[in-house]
Order: C-alpha cells, then sequence, then structure tokens
C-alpha cells in the first residue's frame, strides 16, 4: 500500500488506519486457551476419596486408566484390544488415531494392566475395551460431566478441569521428579518441533519411559514417590 502512495495511485495508505482503530492485537501465543488442569499433588487424594470409592463406573474406570497413560480422551475412548499387548504390556495406538498421524507406544504400569484385565474379563465388547452399556463409544461429555459432578479441583479458579488437562498434571508431576523433557514429551507423543533434531531422533525411548509410567502410577495410586 505504501508503494501505491509513492506512486500516486492512491491517496492513502487504509491499513495504516485499521491498525490504528483496531488497537494492538493479541498474538497467537496469547489467544491459546489452556484446558484446566488438576494440581498434580492433589490426584491421589481424587483418586481415593472420589474414584476408588463407592461403586465402580465406566466414568471412574475409564478416567483412572486415562490418567495413568496420559493419554487423550480420544485415545482412551476409542482403544480396541487389537491395540493392547497384555504380554508385554504395551499400548500401541495406530498412526490414524493419533492426533500427529504418527503409532504412539505407551508403556502401561501394573495399575493400567490391572484395569485392562478386569476389562477384559467383563467381556463386554469384541472391540471395544471401554465401551458403554449399550456397547457403543462412550463420548466426549462422559469425563466432562464426571468431573463436574464431582466437583473436581482444578488449577484455574471458577473451572472444572478437563480429561485432557491431565496430560498437564502428568507433565508437570514428570518434571518435578527430575524426569526428563525428552522422556515426558515423549510420552505424550508430543511432536518433535525442530527439523533437524527430529531428523535424527527417531526412538521412542519406550524402555526408558516404563520406570517414569510406573513412577507415575504409584503416584497416582498413593504411594510416596521420591525424586528420580
Amino acid at each position: 500500500m505504501d508503494w501505491c502512495v509513492a506512486q500516486d495511485l492512491i491517496n492513502g495508505n487504509p491499513v495504516g488506519a485499521v491498525s490504528k482503530l483496531l488497537g494492538p492485537q493479541i498474538g497467537r501465543r496469547e489467544r491459546v486457551n489452556h484446558q484446566p488442569s488438576m494440581p498434580w499433588v492433589d490426584i491421589p487424594v481424587f483418586m481415593e476419596e472420589v474414584v476408588h470409592a463407592g461403586n465402580q463406573s465406566l466414568s471412574k474406570v475409564m478416567l483412572e486408566f486415562l490418567i495413568l497413560t496420559a493419554a487423550r480422551s480420544g485415545e482412551v475412548r476409542g482403544m480396541t484390544w487389537n491395540e493392547v499387548d497384555l504380554k508385554e504390556a504395551v499400548w500401541t495406538l495406530p498412526a490414524e488415531r493419533m492426533k500427529a498421524k504418527k503409532a504412539h507406544r505407551i508403556p502401561l504400569s501394573n495399575r493400567a494392566i490391572e484395569i485392562l484385565k478386569s476389562q477384559k474379563d467383563k467381556e463386554e465388547h469384541p472391540e471395544l475395551v471401554f465401551p458403554t452399556v449399550r456397547g457403543k463409544l462412550a463420548t466426549d461429555m462422559t469425563l466432562t460431566k464426571f468431573l463436574r459432578d464431582k466437583n473436581a479441583k482444578s488449577d484455574e479458579v471458577g473451572r472444572t478441569p478437563t480429561a485432557h488437562g491431565f496430560r498437564s498434571s502428568f507433565r508437570n508431576g514428570a518434571s518435578e521428579h527430575g524426569y526428563t523433557r525428552d522422556l515426558a514429551e515423549r510420552a505424550l507423543a508430543h511432536t518433535i518441533r525442530n527439523e533437524t533434531e527430529a531428523a535424527y531422533h527417531r526412538t521412542d525411548l519406550l524402555d526408558q519411559r516404563r520406570p517414569m509410567m510406573e513412577a507415575w502410577a504409584d503416584h497416582v495410586c498413593g504411594i510416596k514417590v521420591t525424586g528420580k
């Protein structure tokens, strides 16, 4: 526009006026609305007083497994038995079910395996691990409603933690216990943004992540875990 003004093609630059009228614009980073999470130190009490208390339900079992694996809600709700290797204690999510469209392996803690074996014994569905009573795929509102109904504690005043927010809980807990960024980020299946680093670092560090996930399970289930 400034070039057009210089060439006498237009009388003035309208873009300049627009910027003054609109004022400073919020950057992309400031526009991100982070999903509220439960402080990682509060999870053991929540598990004991809410999740493990009273009769078990699909919401409780599914939420505990989600917290233990630091997985996304859709990944847990759509989990199928052919993705699970109980003997090797590994859950392998195919690329088409992942946000980054890349297969992801999750080492399963002893408690996570217990949950899966219990679900297996129920024989509720030939494919889905966590089916509804009607044998359908649970909706995203299943866990959202549960957390709201139980007034789950959040790190943001006036907001209820989301199922996705427990991934942040895990990430903070891993950092507090001295686990490296590399291990924690791979546990969350986050994409390596540095192209050079991604080109050379192709391992998913599955075996190295096992102790971290077991320690996280110990914390979640109320067992005191010392720093790494």
